[in-house]
């Protein structure tokens, strides 16, 4: 059977606030998502052996069922009643690893979006978010991105007006920063400042992009420790060179900035890409096809 191709596209926290800790043991966020051109290629060859295995260029990645990807096509195919189908997924990876930019939930996604739409299946968007649910918090989210607001665990989405396309720059500095950590910090201290989502959505609707970037926030760069001082450099970076804004996207260690035009996009790439390997040029994109 030949390869079906599919694209994973990074997402942003144009916002994120993170609320108490729910009885189910997770917390209450709400959080602005946009979608960038930025993506990972796969390629997934069904076969009838019932087995699943994937090969990527990042030689760290699991290749048996621990990785997401092959989790999402199992758990599509035993949905949709094909218990003896198995899967070969070929991964490209661009979006960098541990970075808040949604790469393996975006993957995950990517899979289910496709066989859902090779395979016929005519499972709704809000299907194929319910299953993602199963997979990872920013799944369901990456199932058609855009534009969006997230509440609860992730999988409250509301669609928001469209970001009209806008220049992005994304640099990730070479160091993780740990998801349990950050939100064990967040649990034992009063964030001092909150992001503006009611005037990011407000900004959205009126399409005033600078107004939009000056209400960017991340509640996770209040908990930063030793690592702040990189954060803070690319953001001054990304400011300095025509930024609207700029913000960590996730937990980090990504951050991004959104320009008014390619020209000054281009300048705080030149200016990172020496310092950071892990820098990108990309664009905002709108709602995906299901």
């Amino acid at each position: 059977m030949d390869a079906i191709r599919a694209k994973a596209y990074a997402k942003l926290n144009l916002s994120l606030d993170v609320f108490d800790r729910r009885s189910d043991g997770y917390h209450d966020l709400c959080m602005i998502m946009q979608s960038v051109a930025l993506h990972d290629d796969l390629a997934i060859t069904l076969n009838r052996s019932g087995r699943f295995s994937a090969q990527s260029d990042r030689h760290y990645l699991p290749n048996d069922e621990r990785n997401i990807a092959l989790r999402a096509a199992k758990l599509f195919l035993e949905t949709t009643g094909h218990p003896r189908a198995g899967a070969f997924i070929r991964l490209r990876k661009r979006i960098p690893v541990c970075a808040g930019l949604g790469g393996g939930s975006s993957d995950a996604a990517a899979v289910l979006r496709t066989l859902n739409r090779y395979l016929g299946e005519g499972m709704t968007c809000e299907e194929l978010e319910t299953l993602g649910m199963q997979l990872g918090m920013d799944v369901p989210y990456c199932i058609a991105g855009g534009t969006t607001l997230a509440e609860g665990r992730g999988e409250v989405l509301t669609p928001l007006t469209p970001l009209a396309e806008t220049d992005v720059v994304i640099c990730k500095p070479a160091f993780p920063i740990s998801t349990p950590a950050l939100f064990a910090r967040i649990d034992s201290r009063a964030s001092r400042c909150r992001p503006d989502t009611v005037g990011i959505a407000a900004a959205l609707r009126s399409g005033n992009r600078r107004a939009l970037g000056q209400r960017m926030y991340n509640v996770f760069e209040d908990v930063l420790e030793r690592r702040a001082g990189d954060i803070n450099a690319i953001k001054s970076t990304l400011v300095g060179c025509g930024a609207y804004g700029a913000c960590m996207s996730g937990t980090g260690s990504a951050v991004f900035g959104l320009f008014p035009d390619r020209a000054s996009a281009e300048r705080a790439y030149r200016a990172l890409k020496p310092i950071y390997r892990e820098t990108f040029m990309t664009v905002t994109i709108g709602r995906l096809e299901i």
